[in-house]
């Protein structure tokens, strides 16, 4: 049986929190067949990742993940078997770390309308030179006891309804398009992400569209008509209507599908390499498609 996971985050990505070597072993003492990194708009661990598989024999493709914008929406579009050597890449990370890091302020005046304060030292110490994020933001908050009487914090505190997945929730409460602290980015717009991916020889996939376009799902159609070649089908964010939907696109206009576990570590505990929701009746049409990804 082939067991894949195309959505891994690194440490080089700003919200994961594993090396690369930790990750591809943990993949081999999981019975891993196909492993994917796709760090956010970085490059940087897949030497080390493709070196790592030939060596534990573990296929790997190579990928990134690419945060763009459509209609207004952040986005997230996958690009594999990118040419990932490409200095375009590492001039992707660049821009981005420099707009992530240009909302930093507005991000801690926007929090603190909410009532919460936090110490921008702190964050700043924390982030270890990358841009800081909602769920650091989080982690700073809820592993200082200095901020314990902040009562908004108590949902994600041990017990908390929300305190199963406390960083990333925290971040979905606040810092999520639409939340309070919310402070836009100006990613690229999504068909400049797929020429570049595709310019690069890569092969560009939309990452987890249900969460993303939750009510919007029809907008699937369009992000194939402008260039994907393919959904992530299968992940942790999909219920079952959205998963047999965006199966059925695929399947019936003979494109792409994937499957991806978006593994972080600590930011998302819940959240296991190689596990994702499933439909065992499209199992031998995603073999189809990773062994593609594969060649």
């Amino acid at each position: 049986m082939l067991k894949a996971d195309l959505h891994i985050h690194s440490s080089y990505s700003n919200d994961g929190e594993y090396s690369v070597n930790h990750i591809v072993r943990l993949g081999v003492a999981r019975e891993m067949n196909v492993l994917s990194v796709t760090d956010h708009n970085n490059v940087g661990g897949i030497k080390e990742a493709i070196e790592l598989c030939q060596e534990l024999d573990v296929s790997f493709i190579p990928g990134i993940e690419i945060d763009c914008n459509f209609k207004g929406m952040d986005l997230h579009l996958l690009g594999y078997q990118i040419d990932w050597k490409n200095d375009d890449f590492k001039e992707l990370e660049i821009r981005v770390n420099k707009a992530h890091l240009a909302t930093f302020p507005q991000m801690i005046e926007n929090l603190s309308k909410t009532g919460i304060d936090i110490d921008v030292n702190e964050v700043v110490e924390k982030s270890d030179g990358k841009p800081p994020t909602g769920e650091l933001f989080a982690e700073v908050l809820l592993g200082n006891r200095k901020y314990q009487t902040i009562e908004q914090l108590s949902p994600y505190r041990a017990g908390g309804s929300r305190s199963d997945m406390p960083f990333i929730n925290f971040y979905l409460d606040y810092f999520a398009q639409g939340k309070p602290a919310y402070v836009p980015v100006e990613y690229m717009p999504y068909t400049e992400a797929i020429d570049l991916i595709r310019s690069h020889g890569g092969i560009p996939i939309v990452a987890h569209p249900g969460l993303n376009f939750r009510g919007k799902e029809e907008w699937v159609s369009e992000l194939l008509d402008q260039g994907a070649e393919g959904l992530e089908v299968f992940n942790n964010y999909h219920d079952s209507h959205q998963m047999n939907y965006f199966a059925r696109i695929v399947t019936e206009q003979e494109l792409l599908m994937t499957c991806g576990s978006d593994f972080h570590g600590k930011n998302k505990p819940l959240i296991n390499m190689g596990n994702f929701m499933f439909n065992e009746i499209y199992e031998e049409y995603l073999i189809r498609c990773i062994r593609k990804l594969l060649q």
